[in-house]
């Protein structure tokens, strides 16, 4: 079985190192953009006022379902958005659950064109 092509991306946040910017492989792009997406809230961006979930302020809201439900329903749509062409949107799988001042996030999907599956736990504490 031939070899996929694996490009090199920028490295987010962008850096300039020695001999130039740092590039990192797709699956780090894509946690990256993951991660992009859950720390901006909505509004922060100009030009792009929907983008973002804000999660490190859902920490202190109150644990409901209902809260997490829109919260999974926000990021769904954001992270389609975000990593259209990047993964198949029919993998994208996002759970979120908090538990005192802990909010727990996981998304799994299949990237695109390679067919490979990843799953991304992310957690924010009320202490950060």
């Amino acid at each position: 079985m031939p070899r996929l092509p694996d490009p090199s991306f920028l490295k987010f946040p962008f850096h300039v190192g020695k001999n130039g910017p740092e590039l990192s492989r797709r699956g780090a792009h894509v946690r990256s953009q993951i991660e992009q997406v859950l720390m901006t809230v909505p509004g922060e961006r100009v030009f792009r006022p929907n983008f973002g979930v804000g999660v490190k302020r859902l920490v202190f809201e109150p644990n409901s379902s209902a809260l997490w439900s829109v919260t999974e329903n926000r990021l769904l749509s954001s992270l389609m958005e975000a990593l259209q062409g990047e993964v198949d949107p029919g993998t994208l799988q996002a759970s979120v659950t908090g538990e005192g001042e802990k909010l727990s996030i996981s998304v799994s999907y299949t990237l695109a064109r390679i067919g490979l599956l990843e799953e991304y736990d992310f957690s924010v504490s009320g202490g950060i």
